[in-house]
């Protein structure tokens, strides 16, 4: 009698830790699983440029004994920072009898280049300006009343770029009506010629560019090859380029903190599903719960035999 007492405590603890590992089985299959996810990035600022003249000219001196080339830019800028320039005369050394020769004089020059996370712009202004070349000391290579560029280019926007010439134009000491629809060609005997092209422009999904006129030149005043300048020469040039547009985070789902509360009216089938556990489950654990029972209802009678 003394060893079935003794084993009967080992059963019902068995029966026991059983019961309980097939009841919490299902709770831990059921922990909420981590959401992961990155964050959102932005590129770097956009660029802008702008200049009010440059020249890309070769001068020949002295029936070609003496070659300066003619490298200038007057008020040029350049962003990402911030720039504004307005300076009015750019000259040349060297080619004037080695005294400075002034290749552009004029009322207004402004050029202008900003960039900041949502925009870039370029701004170019020349009002009431004169350029000269070597060899033509008192004659203007050209000379405009106004013109005017701009360039720009917003974030997640279709780039603009536009130029604007105001008033008379005069090459080589001749007035001239310029035309958009292709370029104007001026010749003056003795002198020279210059091929202008008026307002071009371009732009891309991310950049602009616009320059307000473009010259060709081809001088030697009399042929006396004192001075011959070949190149070409920019009026009013701004550019841009866009910042690229931020990226936005992914929305992310929001994380289940844990199991939902089943009623009797709803199927037991999908709710088990959804926390993992098996349709089984229920009658695993019944089970458990019954033997657990019959375990316990056992001890009392053999306690009850003891005594008697």
């Amino acid at each position: 009698m003394n060893s079935n007492v003794f084993r009967m405590p080992a059963r019902r603890s068995a029966a026991l830790a059983a019961a309980v590992a097939l009841v919490a089985g299902p709770a831990v299959l059921a922990a909420p699983a981590l959401a992961t996810g990155g964050t959102g990035t932005t590129s770097g600022k956009g660029k802008a440029g702008a200049v009010v003249l440059r020249t890309g000219l070769d001068v020949s001196l002295l029936n070609k004994s003496v070659n300066v080339p003619l490298r200038a830019a007057l008020n040029e800028v350049q962003a990402p920072a911030d720039a504004d320039r307005t300076a009015l005369t750019v000259e040349l050394d060297g080619v004037d009898q080695g005294r400075p020769f002034t290749v552009l004089r004029a009322d207004v020059a402004t050029a202008r280049a900003t960039v900041d996370e949502h925009k870039a712009e370029g701004y170019a202004n020349i009002a009431r300006a004169k350029v000269h070349v070597p060899g033509l000391p008192l004659l203007s290579l050209i000379e405009v009343r106004e013109v005017t560029s701009k360039a720009v280019c917003e974030a997640g926007a279709k780039p603009v770029a536009e130029s604007n010439l105001l008033g008379s134009v005069t090459v080589l000491g001749k007035k001239v009506t310029l035309s958009a629809a292709g370029p104007t060609r001026v010749e003056v005997p003795g002198v020279g010629e210059v091929t202008l092209d008026l307002s071009k422009t371009r732009t891309t999904s991310r950049t602009a560019a616009a320059t307000a006129l473009e010259l060709k030149v081809a001088v030697n005043p009399l042929k006396l090859n004192v001075a011959d300048v070949q190149g070409t020469l920019t009026l009013a040039e701004a550019t841009c380029e866009a910042p690229a547009e931020p990226v936005k985070p992914e929305p992310q789902e929001p994380e289940k903190e844990g199991v939902e509360p089943q009623t009797a009216a709803e199927p037991t089938t999908e709710n088990l599903a959804e926390t993992g556990g098996s349709s089984t489950t229920p009658y695993l654990a019944g089970g458990a719960l019954l033997l657990l029972a019959v375990g316990g209802g056992a001890l009392v009678l053999v306690r009850a035999r003891g005594r008697s």
